[in-house]
Parts: structure tokens; C-alpha cells; sequence
């Protein structure tokens, strides 16, 4: 075998099974995508995907790939329960999680909504945990498996009005290194990616205001918002072989953002 086929072999996911959360659109539409183009087969999870006929689907089939669909409110504690005891107890087997499913709310804090906190935090942090924490278990039984949170910039800096989506992408940093601490040792890989400013609904406000998106751009050393399509490569990276000596890490891909 030649050294590029070997190279490749590194990323191929061909048998292996991903869950992707938040898969309808944006972010975990592009995850989905990326993986079902590695030979993954994917088990797509969002609050209104369509059971059947929606674009991940349709994507997903036309890769080649099988395609599952489970429509779940991560807001709500139970739903969140049952689903994920759903999938361990009735398969198929779990070989990479990707924790990807999030909502923001923007307000200044000492105007902040307790039941909007309550529910930016149990979608964006104690959700991600209870799946993890179901799924982990039979990933650390069999010694194998990926699991992959989608962080934020913010959970390095302060933001400027989300005080409760930094808190919980701040919680999902912490989570990440304090499940790999545990997990790596049994052969389960748990790292995060940070998206930077990314083109998509969650993003529609600043982009829509022209000083603040102005004043993004002019940070970015690319120059430009990031798109969904770009977080495929670092999310390949991490559920395949080649991160097998990766663990409690937090990739960022912001266009070099941070390091500015």
C-alpha cells in the first residue's frame, strides 16, 4: 500500500455509525455531510427534523450512506432522557458522537430571563452531557469511540450580551477535558471544535448589523465569515483514526480569530 492510500485510510469512517445532533441545518447539516462523505452511516437528531424527506437525508442518501432520523426537543429534560436510553438500548451502536445541537439568546444580563437561561443551558451543556453520558457508557464497554462537541469562541472570551450561551459553551470546555481525563484511558476520544464566526441563523443579528459585522470582519485575519462547509475537515479529523492521540482538546476553526 502506497503512503497516500495509507494517509487516507487514516480518515475513512467506511462501518462505522455517527450521531450528529442539531443536524437539520447549518453547522450539524455540514458535520452530517462530511461524515457520511468519510463512509460513515449517520443517526441525525434536531428538535423539528422532518422523519422523513429533509435535507440531511437527502444528502446523507445520496453519499451512499444509510440515514436514521429522531426529532427530539433538547429543552426538554425527559425527551432528552428517553431518547438517549432509546438509542443504547435499541442500537444501532454508537461509534462517533458529535454533541452539536444549540441554541443562543441575546440580552444584556441584568435583563436576562431566568427561564431563558434555564433553557439555553439545558440545551447547550446538561443536554450534550446526558447524551454523552448514556452513549460514553457503551463506547467505554467496547473500548472504542469519538466524541466530539461543538465549544464556541465563547468558551474562551466573555461575549458581549449571551451571558448564558458563554456560560454553557464555557461548561462544554470543562466537560470535554474532564470526560477525556476519564474516557481516554479506555479508548474513547472526547474532544470539542470552536467554530468562529460562522454564516449561519445563529449568527443572522450581527451579520444584519453593519458596524458590529464590520467590526468582526476587521478582526478576522481571513476576512471573511466563516461557512459551514468549513468545519468538515476538523470534524473528519476527529472522528476518524488519525486523532487517535487526541484528547481534551478544543480545535478552533475561526479564521484565525483568536490568535489575532
Amino acid at each position: 500500500m502506497s503512503a497516500p492510500d495509507r494517509g487516507l485510510r487514516m480518515f475513512d469512517l467506511h462501518g462505522k455509525v455517527a450521531l450528529v445532533t442539531g443536524c437539520r441545518r447549518g453547522i450539524g447539516l455540514a458535520m452530517a455531510e462530511a461524515l457520511a462523505g468519510a463512509g460513515a452511516d449517520i443517526v441525525g437528531v434536531s428538535a423539528q427534523l422532518e422523519l422523513e424527506g429533509s435535507e440531511v437525508q437527502r444528502r446523507i442518501e445520496s453519499a451512499g450512506r444509510r440515514f436514521s432520523a429522531f426529532q427530539v426537543d433538547f429543552a426538554d429534560r425527559a425527551a432528552v432522557a428517553d431518547f438517549a436510553q432509546s438509542v443504547v438500548s435499541n442500537g444501532p451502536a454508537i461509534d462517533i458522537l458529535v454533541n452539536n445541537a444549540g441554541i443562543i439568546a441575546r440580552a444584556p444580563a441584568v435583563e436576562h430571563d431566568i427561564a431563558t437561561w434555564d433553557r439555553v443551558l439545558d440545551v447547550d451543556l446538561r443536554s450534550p452531557f446526558v447524551i454523552a453520558q448514556a452513549i460514553g457508557a457503551t463506547m467505554v464497554a467496547r473500548g472504542s469511540g469519538k466524541v466530539i462537541f461543538t465549544a464556541s469562541l465563547l468558551s474562551y472570551q466573555g461575549g458581549i450580551l449571551v451571558p448564558s450561551y458563554t456560560a454553557a459553551k464555557s461548561g462544554v470546555a470543562g466537560l470535554v477535558r474532564a470526560l477525556a481525563n476519564e474516557w481516554a484511558p479506555r479508548g474513547v476520544n472526547v474532544n470539542a471544535i470552536a467554530p468562529g464566526y460562522i454564516a449561519t441563523d445563529n449568527t443572522e443579528a450581527l451579520r444584519r448589523d453593519a458596524d458590529r459585522s464590520r467590526a468582526i470582519l476587521e478582526r478576522i485575519p481571513a476576512g471573511r465569515w466563516g461557512e459551514a462547509g468549513d468545519l468538515a475537515g476538523a470534524t473528519v479529523f476527529l472522528a476518524s483514526p488519525a486523532s487517535d492521540y487526541v484528547s481534551g482538546t478544543i480545535i478552533p476553526v475561526d479564521g484565525g480569530w483568536l490568535a489575532r
